[in-house]
């Protein structure tokens, strides 16, 4: 009966010459294991009177593997959404139209003071080339009341003022109603200055506006409660 002993050895040192003489000589290679493996040392007898021989058999050692948690970051950024180029107002004395009732109401409350009204389009390029320069101009004349007028929100009423080209300017002061109207770019802006200068003087119209250029006030507002009436 043969008698086998199991000998658990550490990590086999490769430069011990003890394990290179404890094989044949006849094996010219030496035999090269991964770091990660383990050898048993077997001593086997046939029988008591036979010297035992020896050999060494590998043990495959598993390394435990290394649980990897991965972590997702969600990053929420907020950006703070900026106006619009059309959305931008220089001060109190600029002011957005989205009707022709606020458009009607503006130039009444206005009084006395020289109102200057643009007309422009949000895919108007020479209205946003011109736009910087009139924010500047309100910024400087305090005393008037700048109106902006969305074109393509307003369109019956800029077709009841005769507005066909963009970016377009009308000046009112109150009894005296229209001033003045034109087509404006930003290389002929000199004229909004001239007309400035012409009409924002130091004088006294009596009562509210009566008319639009060739349009009355009171026709505007009539115009308006129908459509009203007729969609309800």
């Amino acid at each position: 009966m043969a008698v086998v002993i199991r000998l658990c050895g550490g990590l086999l040192d490769f430069s011990s010459s003890s394990f290179l003489t404890s094989f044949p000589s006849s094996c010219s290679q030496p035999i090269l294991a991964p770091p990660h493996r383990r050898f048993c040392k077997r001593v086997i007898s046939s029988s008591v009177s036979s010297p035992p021989t020896e050999e060494f058999v590998p043990q495959i050692g598993f390394k435990p593997r290394r649980r990897l948690t991965s972590f997702k970051v969600q990053a929420a950024v907020t950006e703070t959404e900026k106006p619009k180029w059309w959305e931008k107002n220089a001060g109190p004395n600029m002011i957005d139209i989205h009707s022709t009732q606020e458009f009607l109401n503006a130039l009444s409350q206005a009084g006395d003071k020289l109102v200057i009204v643009e007309f422009y389009g949000t895919w108007c390029a020479s209205c946003r080339a011109l736009f910087p320069k009139l924010c500047r101009t309100a910024e400087e004349h305090p005393d008037i009341l700048f109106l902006k007028v969305n074109f393509d929100e307003n369109k019956p009423m800029c077709k009841n003022l005769n507005v066909k080209v963009l970016p377009y300017f009308h000046f009112y002061r109150g009894a005296d109603g229209q001033l003045e109207s034109f087509s404006c770019s930003l290389a002929k802006f000199q004229k909004i200055k001239d007309a400035i200068q012409l009409h924002n003087t130091a004088r006294c119209s009596i009562g509210p506006p009566t008319g639009v250029g060739d349009v009355n006030l009171e026709s505007l507002s009539t115009a308006k409660d129908k459509v009203a009436g007729s969609s309800s």
